[in-house]
């Protein structure tokens, strides 16, 4: 397989979040085991793949995140950690650092009353508490990532430029996504309260201008559509596609990748491109 560098680990449903735009795995009863997990991790290997993305829920809800990361570093893929932030602490991120690639945080706004429209309150205090201990890491990259929703449309220049703010602290490299919110989600959602149209989203590109010392990435509808290969907790393999979540059984089971991906009509062009956006530089 040479055509899915990224695949998303979802290690665990459980998160302290409750965001109303999530499209994360919800009420997974059975997760794998860390034997399984293992043998997960080294077929992505196996595969083709360059990276691996842990994800949940929170993956830090389990406890053997840390392990299961340094595993897949130990193996020879690139190694990222997608996290709400409320269970870092500089204990963990010392003992995890070593092995870890990239760090992703939500940044849902610049301030706690903006941040606590989609987050619980005190999220924002707690993102800048790890945004802080990251300093201590420069070899780990960071990536704050907004969705854009109803609740933040007019407060993106201020994240963007909060983001700025910081890259000149620190000596990791820092990205900025921001993502239009995706009507795709495993429980309810009032969407219409939600989401941005795509003439809001275009529009904030021209009121953003480009960081001086970060990448920042615009991620619309069409560009977060058949873009991702994840791997649910109980070890299911689904391909995202518009509304659906498609599931082709037990990763560790699918023999040929490459059907899956055309059934599920994965842009790997897309993908690709998408992927090397923060990739590690080569000395």
């Amino acid at each position: 397989m040479t055509d899915v560098a990224t695949i998303d680990f979802h290690i665990t449903a459980r998160c302290d979040q409750a965001c109303p735009y999530c499209w994360g795995p919800r009420r997974f009863r059975k997760t794998v085991d860390t034997e399984t997990a293992h043998r997960i991790i080294a077929r992505i290997k196996e595969m083709g793949a360059r990276r691996v993305v842990f994800t949940g829920g929170d993956p830090l809800h389990r406890a053997d995140a840390v392990d299961l990361i340094q595993y897949a570093k130990e193996i020879g893929l690139e190694t990222a950690l997608s996290t709400t932030g409320d269970r870092l602490t500089p204990a963990l991120l010392s003992q995890v650092s070593p092995s870890l690639d990239l760090i992703s945080l939500p940044l849902d706004g610049s301030s706690e009353e903006i941040s606590s429209r989609t987050k619980h309150p005190g999220h924002f205090s707690a993102i800048m508490r790890s945004l802080d201990w990251l300093r201590d890491h420069p070899a780990v990259d960071v990536k704050a990532c907004t969705p854009v929703t109803r609740h933040n449309l007019d407060d993106i220049p201020a994240i963007a430029h909060l983001v700025e703010d910081y890259s000149h602290t620190t000596h990791a490299r820092v990205f900025y996504n921001i993502f239009q919110a995706f009507p795709r989600a495993m429980f309810s959602v009032d969407w219409e309260k939600l989401l941005v149209t795509d003439q809001e989203f275009a529009s904030l590109k021209g009121q953003i201008a480009d960081g001086t010392n970060i990448r920042i990435s615009f991620l619309d509808h069409e560009t977060l559509d058949k873009l991702y290969v994840m791997v649910f907790p109980d070890g299911s393999m689904v391909i995202p596609r518009g509304a659906d979540y498609l599931n082709f059984g037990q990763f560790l089971e699918v023999e040929n990748l490459d059907a899956a991906l055309e059934a599920s009509q994965f842009d790997s062009p897309k993908h690709m491109r998408h992927s090397r956006e923060w990739a590690k530089k080569t000395k």
